[in-house]
């Protein structure tokens, strides 16, 4: 009994050696000064990004995007929020899309009404997500070419999405889902969106995309970049077109900044002149020219 109060004792008064230890580590770290102004708003947007809050991401970009005269941070939050518009605008429109084919396939009345409360929300949110993500792109090509060196700087998400939204599969084959399961399916598609928008402006896959991101800030190919704007800008506006939203003056807004980015690429070459990336420029116009003449 004596030999375990000894034991006791000495633990006991092992405690407080073992705080001062603590104290004099924690005065010797140096405590790392958070960023102030514009630079501490892009750190905090790029921290959401990585945790895969976009809601909190646009919101730290806000006054980045619009500051004038532009500052150091300007153009890098365009980007950012390119890389959001456009993950959800791809995310929503898969989302609208699946529940229109269930809409059109499942014979259950419950089902129907459900499934079509869920496309009119998801083509809700795609166009909202389609119009920040023109407005952003116009920012981007206003001079009619893309500013010099831009770069994408930002973590990639922490939380990957699939390659597949599972749920969707479902849905399509006309199979009622739960309501968790819906929630989960917008989660998992606009994760897939932006895991898909990283990949593509990076260049290569996933993987490629994480270890460039990791490695720092990724100077951005001019031309790939304004053929990727292009593109998306084209998808968002099929989000307003007659078999969507069926708002043609927007619609137009939207392929017009498809167009002004098709010219931005077009603009990358005429110091180093390419058919071959002309031919794919010119491609990209006539698609948008189908675009505007089906509505």
């Amino acid at each position: 009994m004596n030999q375990r109060r000894y034991q006791l004792r000495v633990r006991f008064r092992s405690f407080p050696v073992v705080i001062l230890v603590l104290v004099l580590i924690a005065g010797c770290t140096p405590i790392t000064k958070r960023p102030l102004g514009p630079a501490g708003d892009y750190s905090d947007a790029v921290d959401f990004f990585g945790k895969g809050n976009l809601k909190r991401t646009i919101e730290f970009t806000d006054n980045l995007v619009t500051a004038s005269p532009p500052n150091d941070y300007t153009d890098r939050a365009r980007v950012l929020r390119i890389i959001v518009f456009s993950g959800q605008v791809n995310a929503f429109k898969e989302l609208t899309d699946a529940y229109s084919k269930g809409l059109e396939t499942t014979k259950d009345s419950r089902a129907k009404a459900d499934f079509g409360g869920q496309r009119a929300d998801n083509l809700q949110l795609g166009v909202q997500a389609a119009l920040h993500l023109a407005e952003t792109l116009h920012s981007l090509t206003q001079s009619g070419a893309l500013p010099k060196d831009l770069v994408l700087e930002a973590p990639y998400p922490s939380a990957e999405g699939p390659t597949v939204v599972a749920q969707l599969s479902r849905v399509k084959e006309g199979g009622a889902i739960s309501a968790d399961d819906q929630q989960a399916a917008a989660v998992a598609a606009q994760r897939k969106g932006i895991d898909d928008a990283l990949a593509e402006v990076v260049g290569g896959g996933r993987a490629e995309a994480r270890s460039a991101l990791k490695a720092g800030p990724v100077k951005l190919d001019d031309y790939k970049f304004a053929l990727f704007l292009a593109n998306q800008a084209l998808t968002g506006a099929t989000l307003l077109n007659r078999k969507h939203m069926h708002d043609i003056e927007k619609f137009k807004i939207l392929c017009g900044e498809a167009d002004a980015a098709a010219k931005a690429a077009l603009a990358t070459l005429q110091d180093n002149p390419d058919k071959d990336k002309g031919k794919e420029i010119k491609k990209l116009q006539d698609e948008i020219k189908a675009a505007l003449k089906a509505g």
